[in-house]
């Protein structure tokens, strides 16, 4: 006796399609929860709100809890608030502005999605009223690099740095010339364990003789910043110029030694003037102390 065949829905002729499928229903269950995104940079301030107002008196009647992840982050039982130590002295709660949370000096590790949890008695045992979640994103870019000149370590040759920090995650620099990588010194990355934030340094040295334009690159993820360091060599003035310098020189010379000699010329005529005026002064004072000698009858009559 034969068994009629049982149905069977038909196989999907391209599996990928079922994936699709759910990652479509993924996306929006995302965007329909209405998860509030807070977007901050590091150091800053975030506030985190809970969306949901009770009085003073109810406190001793609710708990809160804040809960990063998987993580707890903030509880207040009873009226009295309790911070876990990776928040702790830079997280409270701001009872006044809907139960948020407020966490200073931000960090890279505090990114993640924060829940807030409000539970009320009901019948001798605690049940969940309120519920939210708030996605924190924090950024932590690095500024424009600046460079600066360490001077020369040898004839022809200029040693400069590029340097920046303040960012993550860990970045690579490297000096650029015409697009082609060239060989830098002394690069240092470094990291402070505190805000995990990333510093960097790179030296470059280049020959003065020539003219140069470099690029510092530093690629950080998916992102860079650059800063450009141009140097024009020494150019000597053309021929013409010097020639012109050269007539200009020999014309200021002449022109010194003519009125040098001008003016000697002129104090020699005046001296030799005086010395002659000082010559016929003499001889006519010479003259009248020469008394006039009497011969003859003058001298009988006297």
């Amino acid at each position: 006796m034969d068994h009629p065949e049982k149905w069977r829905p038909p196989l999907l002729k391209h599996p990928y399609l079922k994936l699709c499928q759910l990652l479509m229903l993924a996306c929006l269950f995302y965007f329909c929860s209405g998860i509030i995104q807070v977007n901050k940079t590091v150091k800053e301030v975030a506030v985190l709100s809970c969306d949901y107002n009770i009085s003073t008196e109810e406190l001793m009647e609710v708990r809160i809890y804040w809960q990063k992840d998987d993580e707890m982050v903030l509880a207040i039982m009873s009226g009295k608030e309790q911070v876990w130590s990776k928040y702790e002295n830079r997280t409270f709660t701001d009872f006044t502005k809907n139960l948020s949370i407020v966490i200073l000096a931000l960090r890279l590790s505090d990114n993640g999605r924060y829940t807030c949890i409000v539970q009320k008695t009901e019948k001798g045992s605690y049940k969940v009223k309120h519920m939210t979640s708030v996605m924190l994103l924090v950024r932590a870019d690095f500024p424009v690099p600046s460079i600066i000149d360490l001077g020369n370590p040898s004839r022809n040759i200029k040693r400069i740095m590029c340097s920046t920090s303040g960012g993550f995650p860990k970045p690579h620099l490297s000096w650029l010339e015409n697009k082609e990588e060239l060989n830098a010194i002394n690069t240092t990355v470094s990291q402070d364990p505190e805000t995990e934030l990333y510093a960097i340094s790179s030296e470059l040295d280049f020959n003065i003789t020539n003219n140069h334009s470099f690029v510092c690159l530093v690629k950080y993820g998916d992102l860079t910043v650059s800063q450009i360091f141009n140097w024009q060599k020494f150019e000597p003035p053309p021929l013409d110029n010097l020639l012109q310098l050269w007539v200009i020189l020999i014309l200021v010379v002449i022109g010194i030694v003519a009125i040098t000699a001008f003016t000697g010329s002129c104090i020699a005529h005046r001296l030799a003037t005086r010395r002659r005026q000082g010559k016929r002064n003499e001889e006519g004072t010479g003259m009248e102390k020469i008394s006039p000698i009497l011969t003859g009858p003058a001298q009988a009559s006297v």
